[in-house]
């Protein structure tokens, strides 16, 4: 270029100036972006993740386990695959409102009050929030209903019946001016008094909250539609969690590797004593102890309780001395593996020691798996009892020694499941005979085949629920025998006549074998070993 100054005219050449490629310009500028972007997104991340944690993580092991549930096949009783469960469309309808329920007492009678609310919810078109549980009982368990049954099962597999949520929305809460009506529906009503006493009331109140739970629905008299909607929650939509159905197949298997087992529901329990009043072979202390118990909880009404009375009426659990007399009366041999199927029996070892003495291959859920297994079920006495309930719905024979609720489903089930092997116990006749043996009034030989003879008809074969008018606590109860839902209705009269001596095949509910219909004797078809009627001459218990 050129300079001029004073008439000097210079000229000069221009210093070229440093240059930055274009490309690596442009790559730089994108790295320092991304750089502020990625660490934006991460700043959201973290405080997105102290809000959300445990939710995310149970959301996520929850969804692995729901795909890996859609993508293995179901194995049957039979050990054929089944194809997984296809969800019918959602139902739709105008919702009259919501519906609360607190269930009381224990798994199983609360298993039973979920089935009814879900019925009562449809038939009114309301929507159902999942039901509570009881914490407040005598087993104070503090597990909520998704801590036991499969909370996503059972809203998908009843969406076409009935809406479910898992809360009431908060636009229904008492800030937003609505109240929430409080109260329990009058017990064995049927529905009628729902249409006409309950249904009215969602006029005012959006929300109902049943705050009693237990037999609030009729056993007899229901549309046949309700009464299928009854069972298709309890055979169907109820289904335990992921931990709790894992577990219980492992006890399953560890016990038919062994052989066929019973499974023997022991209701030998300290709260089932204190409630009933029975102290027959307890000590003076014991006895006093069971009676400050049932004092101890209000809701128990019957205080003062004379146990000879209760017991020859035939309304106490048998003892494990009793039960060992009777299961070698109807043939056990000492080779029978018999699984316990309940908690802490009253007495513990000293109580048990006669039953193991006759039966040493005796076990439970606690000498069968580690500590380790149980830990997460420790001081959740309904997650335990999930346990049992399974082991003895699919035991070769269930001898219950009391009908308390979880008899009276596990005998519903197994009827359900092909009429398997029930051996319903006539206790009042029972405890007659045991105390005719101990006094000597009839030797061994008389005794077994008398309790043999009492109980050739009481394998729970197929029959009709017996009705009582106006006593609804006497007629049989409907989830030891939901008939209904046992076959198709043109097959019923065959199937459950008053005279069923025949074998029958069942015609509906789920894929049914050829009907257990069996006199005593048959025993011998599933222990090799058994005893069967053979006499015990000579032996002396």
């Amino acid at each position: 270029m050129e300079v001029r100054s004073e008439g000097i005219q210079v000229r000069c050449d221009k210093f070229p100036a440093p240059v930055i490629p274009r490309t690596r310009l442009r790559i730089w500028f994108i790295r320092v972006c991304s750089s502020i972007v990625l660490w934006t997104c991460l700043v959201q991340l973290v405080t997105v993740s102290e809000l959300w944690h445990s939710h995310l993580i149970s959301g996520i092991t929850n969804g692995i386990y729901h795909i890996t549930q859609v993508q293995l096949p179901i194995q049957g009783d039979n050990g054929v695959a089944q194809s997984p469960p296809a969800f019918l469309p959602r139902r739709n309808y105008t919702s009259n409102g919501f519906l609360r329920v607190s269930c009381n007492g224990g798994l199983n009678q609360m298993r039973a009050a979920i089935c009814d609310m879900v019925t009562v919810a449809r038939f009114l078109n309301l929507t159902l929030v999942v039901p509570e549980l009881d914490k407040t009982s005598f087993w104070a368990d503090p597990s909520n209903f998704e801590d036991i049954f499969d909370v996503k099962h059972f809203i998908d597999s009843l969406r076409d019946e009935v809406r479910i949520v898992k809360r009431v929305p908060k636009k229904f809460s008492g800030k937003r001016g609505y109240s929430t009506l409080e109260m329990p529906p009058v017990s064995w009503s049927n529905e009628k008094y729902y249409l006409e006493q309950i249904l009215p009331l969602f006029g005012k109140h959006k929300v109902l909250h049943f705050n009693k739970t237990d037999t609030r629905l009729a056993n007899n008299g229901l549309p046949l539609d309700l009464q299928k909607l009854r069972c298709r929650v309890n055979f169907q939509a109820l289904k335990f969690t992921h931990q709790i159905e894992n577990l219980g197949h492992n006890l399953i298997q560890m016990l038919h590797e062994k052989g066929p087992f019973v499974a023997l529901h022991l209701r030998y329990e300290m709260d089932m004593l204190a409630f009933s009043g029975c102290t027959h072979g307890c000590t003076d202390k014991e006895a006093e102890e069971l009676k400050q118990l049932r004092y101890a909880f209000p809701w128990w009404k019957e205080k003062e309780i004379i146990s000879n009375e209760r017991r020859s009426q035939g309304l106490c659990p048998l003892t494990p001395e009793e039960a060992a007399l009777v299961l070698r009366a109807l043939g056990f041999g000492r080779e029978t593996q018999i699984y316990i199927a309940a908690g802490e029996i009253y007495g513990s070892e000293r109580r048990l020691a006669q039953l193991k003495a006759v039966f040493p291959r005796i076990v439970k859920k606690e000498t069968l798996l580690t500590w380790d297994d149980l830990r997460q079920f420790q001081n959740h006495s309904s997650q335990m009892a999930a346990l049992d309930f399974m082991v003895s719905a699919a035991s070769n024979t269930f001898v219950p020694t009391y009908d308390g609720n979880m008899a009276k489903l596990v005998e519903g089930h197994r009827r359900y499941s092909g009429f398997k092997k029930t051996i319903l116990l006539d206790r009042k006749k029972v405890v007659e005979l045991v105390d005719m043996h101990q006094n000597g009034t009839l030797s061994w030989i008389e005794f077994a085949d008398a309790v043999r003879g009492v109980h050739e008809g009481r394998i729970a074969q197929p029959t009709r629920r017996r009705v009582i008018l106006d006593k609804p606590k006497e007629e049989d109860y409907f989830y030891a025998n939901p008939h209904e839902c046992l076959c198709e209705e043109t097959s019923c009269d065959d199937l459950l006549g008053s005279h069923n001596s025949s074998q029958k095949k069942m015609q509906g509910g789920i894929q049914l074998p050829i009907l257990y219909y069996v006199a005593l004797a048959t025993i011998n078809d599933e222990f090799p070993n058994h005893a069967g009627v053979r006499r015990f001459a000579g032996e002396e218990s």
